[in-house]
This record gives C-alpha cells, structure tokens and sequence, in this order.
C-alpha cells in the first residue's frame, strides 16, 4: 500500500468502526461484490461512487492510509478547496464521505491475492476476503535518499513533487535530485517559482534526453551540480541549506536552498499481486484496451498511480477512481449473477 502516517479518523469512542470489527484473524471468508485495495484518491473515489451505486464496497485501506497525501502539508490544486486544504485532512474528508454511502474501510494491508479463481480470494492479517470484482488502486511510493533527515523534514521544505508543491517556493532558491527526464522536467518547472534552481547529480552522465539537458543548460536561472550527492538536509522546522558531498573527492560543501525534490523515481505498490496483472517495464500495471480501466483480467480494474507514471496528480488519480468504480459497476451488471 501507498506509505504515509497512521491517522484517527475519528468515530465514536466505544463504538467500534467498520475496519476495528473487522480486524483480528479467522472466521470465514468475509464477500463483497467489489473489493477495493488502496485509499488514496484514487481508492477513496472509487469507493465514493461504487458505494452511492449501492455496491457496498469494501477498501482494504492498508495499516498507513491515505496514500501519499498524508505526506503533503497542504494541497492548493486539488478542485474545491480555494484556500488550500492539509494532505490528511483531505484525505480524511473523502473517507468520511466513502463511509457515510456504505463503504466498509479495512484497515489493514494486502498480504496477497488469487485472481485465478471465482470470487478472487484477497488474503489481509490472516483474514480472507473475496470478491466478484477488484479495483487495485494501490498507488506507487516515491523513491528516497533514505536520509533521517530528509523524512523529518518532508512537507517541510522536501518534496517528491514539483508540480505539487513548486508554488510555496516562490522568491527562493531550491535544489533537484536525479539525473533522468523527470529531474530535469522538474527544475524547468521550479524556474517559474524560484530565484534560482540547483539541479543535483551523483555522476557526471545523465539519463535524460539530449534535449532536455540542453535546456537546462541553457536556462539561466538553473545551475547543475555533478559528481555532487545530498548526505544531509539541513534545518529544524524548515529546509534551510543541504551538505554535498564530492563523490569523486569525497569533500563536502554546504548548499543554501528554502526547498528539496528528490526526483530519482517512484515505485508501484504492486508486489502483494505477485505479477499476476501485466505490467510495463517499470512496474505500472498495463490497462488493456483504450477508455477504460480494465486489466488483462476480466473482473480487476486499476485506478491512480499504479499504473499512471506520467501525471501522478491526486486530482487524476480521483478522476481514475471514478471510471474504474463506474467500469466496476458495469461489469458487475453484466457478470456478477454467474460470478460465484
């Protein structure tokens, strides 16, 4: 499941919630027409309106839910929310509304799943859950450094999206991790915001395209470090400066900047399928067909950023939830009756 930190999402005290009822190992098979895996956007949204069409979902929401936005300080450009809204209390609202139509929260994690067989059988904390459809909207997880520092200083001046977060950097001076496309995509982006861009690499040679590094060069307001990597982030209650170490000759300097992005890649949450759905080579789960989000296997539809590695929006993760559930609806129209 998509990391992030545990949150209360309140209830009645003594009243126990759908996903405490659930908790706790044996008994039999607990059966849904439709199965959800992730809450984040995109499986929140999928639960929202799979729920109001009377499907009685259930989400296996993992131990950490939320998805990435529980790692976001505040989201500007997620539609509704003119002054901005906190990752988590956002992410709270949409289960809010998932619950308040019927859908069930599980809060645990996905050990692993059978879609070979009819119910798919999903196995969680020793309890088995079936179903005759599945959305997998599992998200992917950003790639650290795996500093101490960097985690405490996350939705404090270190990011994993500039295009989330590159607006609260105005008038300041930050710095980019990575040497691929998405690196550089990235310090382009931030010249919009920032007096100054520090793009940072480990090696002298990039992986992006010969265009993109040309760019950049060029910009005047980018700077490009190599032979450089980040072994600490500097500040106490925001990023104040960063120390780089020479990867050649081992010295260390300090680096002044208001922001970090770590831009070395994401990784799809999609181990618990054990490679049972078709995947591109860099782990996204492969929609099958054009317009819709249903995968190889008839019955499983994917949502968000599992499968999305181009915008990796909440907004478009959401939007991926809405097709998939009403995909779900459909097909579960079409199916369910001979499904069991």
């Amino acid at each position: 499941m998509s990391g992030g930190m545990s949150i209360d999402f309140g209830g009645d005290a003594g009243a126990p919630t759908p996903a405490a009822v659930e908790r706790g190992a044996g008994g039999p098979p607990q059966h849904s027409s439709l199965l959800i895996l992730g809450s984040g956007p995109a499986g929140l949204t999928a639960a929202i309106y799979a729920a109001r069409a009377q499907l009685a979902p259930r989400v296996l929401a993992g131990y950490a839910p939320g998805g990435q936005l529980m790692l976001t300080s505040e989201v500007e450009n997620f539609p509704g929310f003119p002054e901005g809204i906190d990752g988590p209390e956002l992410m709270t609202q949409m289960r809010k509304q998932a619950e308040r139509f019927g859908a069930v929260m599980v809060d645990q994690d996905v050990d692993r799943v059978d879609f070979k067989v009819r119910p798919f059988h999903v196995s969680s904390a020793g309890r088995e859950y079936t179903a005759d459809a599945v959305i997998v909207a599992t998200g992917a997880s950003a790639i650290w450094l795996g500093l101490e520092s960097e985690t405490r200083l996350r939705g404090r001046g270190v990011s994993s999206c500039a295009t989330c977060d590159g607006f609260f950097f105005k008038g300041q001076e930050v710095a980019v991790i990575g040497g691929g496309d998405t690196a550089f995509e990235e310090a382009l982006f931030l010249t919009r915001f920032a007096t100054k861009v520090h793009l940072i690499h480990r090696r002298d040679t990039f992986r992006a395209s010969k265009i993109m590094i040309e760019r950049a060069e060029a910009h005047p307001l980018i700077e490009i470090h190599v032979n450089r990597e980040v072994t600490e982030v500097i500040g106490e209650k925001s990023t104040e400066a960063l120390v780089l170490r020479d990867t050649i000759g081992g010295g260390t300097e300090r680096l002044a900047v208001g922001g970090l992005f770590v831009a070395i890649g994401h990784r799809p949450n999609t181990a618990l399928l054990g490679g049972v759905i078709p995947s591109d080579e860099n782990g996204y789960l492969q929609i099958e067909g054009d317009g819709t989000t249903a995968s190889a296997i008839d019955g499983v539809f994917i949502a968000g950023d599992v499968h999305d590695h181009r915008y990796r929006q909440a907004v478009t993760a959401a939007g991926d939830g809405c097709r998939a559930a009403i995909d779900a609806e459909r097909w579960l129209a079409e199916h369910a009756a001979g499904a069991r």
